[in-house]
């Protein structure tokens, strides 16, 4: 198997596990604060991560060039966009469509690879996404009243245009940073996906967390004493956030965005183990069929991918 799959999935549970401690947050402070913990409390540990890699393993570090801070300014503003829309999106009464729709980023990605790279997907591996795509989409959907007729026909409701923006600064923001982390290459003298990953995961959290900071210090002051009464869970979430980025940075160095974001899909799944495994709780029919989807967009995925 290769390790660009193993990485991926790795990152994709601890995305889960960073995820739900996130969601926790969110009732302990507003929007804005939530998703400023996961880049301000994490740029330690993706600072730690880079210095191992040069200072304890002696790895070269890159020689940026006016392409790496492009697209890494670029993918870093389009994802604090794309994570403060999607956290927006749990505000409305019927978010499920919204979440629903923000799960088209796969999709999206291949269109912006394809547009802004000219890096093209088989037929085979389109067809995956597609099918991984649908299935994320029931799921968002199965514990709601809205019906996958409903679904369908949402398109110009606003929680729809927030969730596919969402989706489209993520599919953006994914493309983007698998493009300042090949500019690197050449700046090496071999390639190293994993300094490559670490050295564009460091600017850009850096990057985040000055322009949040910045923002919250202008319009919500009133943020900070929250941010810092929660600095102990907020740490947890910053390490593993960070950790989950570092194994994203890697794997799109690795392989194109849209199959990596595809097969980050099983996160999904890992939420369900929780649900059934851990709380116990019960799983409707839509629920079964979406993760059905997933496995099999999966499994194609790596067949054709």
């Amino acid at each position: 198997m290769e390790i660009w799959v193993l990485i991926t999935v790795a990152a994709a549970f601890l995305q889960n596990v960073r995820s739900a401690m996130q969601k926790h947050l969110k009732g302990r402070m507003g929007t804005t604060g939530a998703t400023f913990v996961r880049f301000g409390f994490g740029m330690p540990f993706a600072l730690l991560y880079m210095g191992i890699l040069a200072l304890v393993l002696a790895r070269p570090l890159p020689l940026p060039g006016a392409a790496f801070f492009l697209w890494a300014v670029v993918g870093g503003i389009c994802q604090i966009a794309a994570t403060f829309l999607l956290v927006h999106l749990f505000s409305f009464r019927n978010f499920a469509v919204g979440t629903a729709y923000s799960r088209t980023e796969p999709a999206q990605a291949a269109i912006f690879a394809l547009v802004f790279l000219g890096e093209r997907a088989s037929a085979g591996t389109l067809v995956a996404i597609a099918i991984s795509v649908a299935g994320v989409m029931i799921i968002s959907v199965a514990r709601s009243v809205v019906s996958l007729r409903t679904l369908a026909t949402s398109v110009f409701t606003r929680t729809a245009a927030i969730g596919l923006l969402s989706g489209t600064f993520f599919g953006v923001s994914a493309v983007a940073y698998r493009s300042a982390s090949l500019a690197l290459a050449p700046t090496l003298p071999a390639p190293d996906y994993m300094m490559q990953a670490s050295y564009t995961l460091v600017f850009v959290i850096v990057l985040q967390t000055l322009l949040m900071l910045g923002w919250i210090l202008l319009r919500e002051r009133d943020e900070l004493p929250r941010i810092a009464a929660a600095w102990r869970p907020a740490l947890l979430v910053g390490f593993v956030g960070a950790t989950a980025s570092f194994g994203w940075f890697m794997a799109m160095t690795l392989q194109q965005a849209a199959v990596v974001k595809a097969l980050a899909q099983v996160e999904m799944l890992f939420t369900f183990a929780s649900t059934v495994f851990i709380f116990k709780e019960r799983i409707n029919r839509l629920e079964i069929a979406g993760c059905a989807l997933i496995v099999v967009g999966v499994l194609a995925l790596l067949a054709y991918g």
